[in-house]
């Protein structure tokens, strides 16, 4: 039975990147940018990570693992911890679903490759995990 280590769950959480940035409109008067304006450094591999929790969440509970709901919960944490505007929320949760939706299209029954696929994107994701936190993190 595959396992996610609770180090990627709190690399998850120390994913929390508040931008203080503002901008001058006119000499005396300054607005913070609108949150849709914000992208992060990293959301690439983040947008990938979602993609990958999304194949997870497929793949494990076709091959039995009981754990109902337990990758969109990480999914939902992981974009709680992000604080998205709405552009880049829709963003996240689509490449969550794209990837919930290539498994759950291929395969039916757990085989060898299922079990094989859901090893893999656990390792990618851990790997993403650490890149994004080491990288970026506090």
């Amino acid at each position: 039975m595959l396992r996610i280590p609770l180090t990627v769950l709190a690399l998850f959480c120390a994913l929390q990147f508040a931008s203080a940035q503002e901008t001058t409109v006119a000499p005396t008067v300054t607005v913070a940018p609108q949150v849709e304006d914000v992208v992060a450094p990293y959301d690439e591999k983040l947008l990938r990570i979602a993609e990958v929790l999304g194949s997870i969440h497929v793949l494990r509970d076709i091959c039995g693992a009981k754990e109902g709901n337990k990758w969109r919960d990480v999914m939902s944490e992981l974009i709680a911890s992000e604080e998205p505007g709405a552009k880049r929320k829709a963003r996240m949760i689509a490449r969550f679903n794209r990837g919930f939706n290539a498994f759950n299209q291929t395969y039916t029954n757990c085989t060898p490759s299922a079990l094989t696929a859901a090893e893999r994107y656990r390792l990618e994701a851990i790997r993403l995990s650490e890149q994004i936190s080491s990288r970026y993190g506090r």
